[in-house]
Order: C-alpha cells, then sequence, then structure tokens
C-alpha cells in the first residue's frame, strides 16, 4: 500500500472512531489526558520562565543586549513548549494511552472482524508489561533519531533545508507505526520483525502520518489512529489469505 492509500486508512478510522461509541469515548479520553499532562507542564514553564532565563542569562541593562535577550528567551521558550509537547506524548504512551491505544484496536477488530486474537498462554498482567516494554523503544526511537537529524543540520548549514523537510517526516512515521504496530506487537511479534514491516511499508506510514502535522487537530487524530491503524492490519491480513502460497 503507499502514500494515498496511508492517508486514506487514518480518514476512515477517524470517521470509524468518531461514529462508534466505544471508540469515541476512549479516543477523546486519550485526547484529554495528552492536553491535560501539555497544559500542566507548558503552566510550569510559563510559572518558571523567568527563573529559568535568570539561570541562563539574567537580563541586560544595556539596550543594545536588551534585543538579543529577548531572542534568545524566545528561542528557549519555544525549545521548552515543544519539548513538553513532546515529554507530555511519552509521559502518556508510556503509562496511559498505550492501553487506550490496544483497547480501542481490540474493539475495532472485534467490530470487524467479530473476535479479537492474541497470544495464546499468557495473562493480562504479562500482556500488560509486555505492551509497556514493547512502547519504551517505539516511543524513544524515533525521538533518537529526530535530535540527531537535528544535530546534524545544525552542524552542516548546508544541510538545514533537508533537515527542516525530513525531521517532520521522520516523526509521523514513527508515530505512524506506534498504531499500526498494536496488533503485531499484541500478537508478540518479534521486534526485529515489526521494524522490518515499518521499513517496507515507508509510504504508507508517511501518508497515515499527514494528518498529524495538521496544527491543531494533529492530537485529535492521534488520539483515533489506533482505529485506522487496525483496519489497515486487518486489510494486510485479508490480503496475505487471499494471495496464492
Amino acid at each position: 500500500m503507499g502514500f494515498a492509500n496511508g492517508i486514506l486508512f487514518n480518514l476512515r478510522g477517524f470517521w470509524l472512531g468518531i461514529k462508534t461509541g466505544k471508540l469515541l469515548f476512549w479516543g477523546l479520553i486519550r485526547f484529554l489526558i495528552v492536553l491535560i499532562i501539555t497544559g500542566l507542564l507548558v503552566g510550569l514553564i510559563l510559572t518558571y520562565h523567568g527563573t529559568i532565563m535568570d539561570l541562563i542569562w539574567a537580563k541586560p541593562q544595556s539596550p543594545w543586549l536588551t534585543w538579543l535577550w529577548y531572542l534568545l528567551s524566545w528561542i528557549i521558550s519555544t525549545f521548552l513548549f515543544i519539548f513538553s509537547v513532546l515529554f507530555s506524548y511519552l509521559i502518556s504512551q508510556l503509562f496511559f494511552s498505550v492501553l487506550i491505544m490496544d483497547l480501542m484496536s481490540k474493539i475495532t477488530e472485534q467490530k470487524i472482524t467479530g473476535e479479537v486474537k492474541e497470544a495464546g498462554g499468557i495473562s493480562i498482567w504479562k500482556l500488560f508489561l509486555y505492551l509497556i516494554k514493547q512502547e519504551i523503544p517505539r516511543t524513544i526511537l524515533p525521538i533518537i533519531i529526530v535530535l540527531i537529524v537535528m544535530v546534524i543540520g545544525w552542524s552542516f548549514v548546508v544541510f538545514g533545508p533537508i533537515v527542516t523537510i525530513l525531521s517532520p517526516c521522520i516523526t509521523v512515521i514513527f508515530l505512524a507505526w506506534d498504531n499500526t504496530d498494536l496488533i503485531p506487537t499484541r500478537r508478540m511479534v518479534p521486534f526485529g520483525k515489526r521494524f522490518r514491516m515499518l521499513l517496507k511499508s515507508i509510504p504508507f506510514h508517511l501518508g497515515f502520518g499527514l494528518p498529524f502535522l495538521v496544527p491543531g487537530l494533529n492530537i485529535l487524530f492521534l488520539s483515533f489512529a489506533p482505529v485506522g491503524a487496525t483496519l489497515y492490519q486487518l486489510d494486510l491480513q485479508k490480503q496475505e489469505k487471499k494471495s496464492p502460497e
């Protein structure tokens, strides 16, 4: 499946989530969790912004340096805001959203196929720990890759325009994978195999993650992304069954 199919499955999942009671409820819960944690962190940043700036550089008396101080203040505020959003998403994923995402995926699978297939012989508690464990590399890996790309862009100005385009593309690909990986994870598919599945479907994941770049609506699209991602995995299974041995 290609880029256009990625966009289509995301929109299909969003619409199904909106019109299905249980999915709408849990999608909004996930949306509120990220929103609340982000709001708390941004509130802390605004409250202690002056203190943070004083620790870095006290406001100069010279009017010639004041403009530079304001510029630095704006850059640091922007960085802290971006960090707070990423950190909020990381916290919500590790402690809350991974469970909600898996639940939304199960509801979708049950609605479409009439059953939920899971790995046999594992307790709910062990499955919970396994999901949390798998979420750590799935969440941290893209952050590390994006930071490396950004450092390269800062170190070599010539790569600046490329990094400007590449960084958001990498981010949305991994955000999309965080959702399309739910069913394989629940069925205990090894991490290496799941990662290779991602590499073989980069265009699809880029298309699926494109709505995550829409300002203001990105968190809402992310909240319902497990639905479209599950539809995608179920469609892949249908295609595998139809294909000749």
